[in-house]
């Protein structure tokens, strides 16, 4: 187990715990080394079994469970927290939490938490997993945008209004205010948003 986790380059601090064998239990003595494996899944966090196995004259094998305990620094909410506001930097802190019990995943950095938008309220010390965090909108309802449309060398810019919501990406409805038609635009950036011509 040590050495799945060093070669996995995982940052972090574990514990690993090896229940005993049952006192009862009378083994021949191996004349050989012991052989050990991992018969845990490829990433042995949380409950793991061990096949220690003899093969010498008197062969043998038992299976062992243990527990391997990954604690590392994941991003938690520093206070109570609604959904659908943008998360800043006094929303979110890093603490060392258990990763083996976050089952839904967890952010390893505040970068991946600021500026996004929560989409359910969160308790303070209560673990952000990415499910808990969207794209904020580049651009909302009834904002003023600027349309682009490009093509082989051409050009053109013009005033819009969305009409939906969307983020970095995502194809909204936009009416032209020159024109008065709506259009479907790519989001480009906040304010900003392009379409094919």
């Amino acid at each position: 187990m040590n050495d799945y986790l060093q070669r996995s380059n995982i940052a972090g601090r574990h514990e690993i715990q090896i229940n005993q064998l049952d006192p009862r239990l009378r083994l021949p003595e191996c004349q050989q080394p012991l052989t050990t494996t991992l018969e845990s899944p490829a990433e042995p966090i949380g409950r793991v079994t061990l096949r220690v196995r003899c093969d010498g004259a008197s062969p043998w094998t038992v299976f062992v469970p243990g527990q391997v305990r990954l604690y590392r620094e994941v991003v938690i909410a520093s206070r109570p927290l609604k959904r659908d506001i943008l998360l800043t930097q006094m929303d979110v802190m890093l603490a060392e939490r258990d990763v083996g019990l976050l089952n839904q995943g967890y952010l390893t950095a505040l970068k991946q938490a600021i500026g996004k938008k929560l989409t359910r309220p969160l308790l303070p010390d209560q673990v952000l997993a990415p499910i808990h965090v969207q794209m904020a909108d580049a651009i909302r309802k009834g904002d003023q945008v600027v349309i682009s449309a490009r093509s082989a060398g051409i050009s053109v810019r013009m005033q819009g209004e969305a009409l939906s919501d969307g983020i970095i990406g995502k194809q909204i409805s936009v009416r032209n205010q020159r024109s008065n038609r709506v259009i479907r635009a790519r989001v480009i950036g906040p304010g900003q948003v392009e379409v094919a011509m």
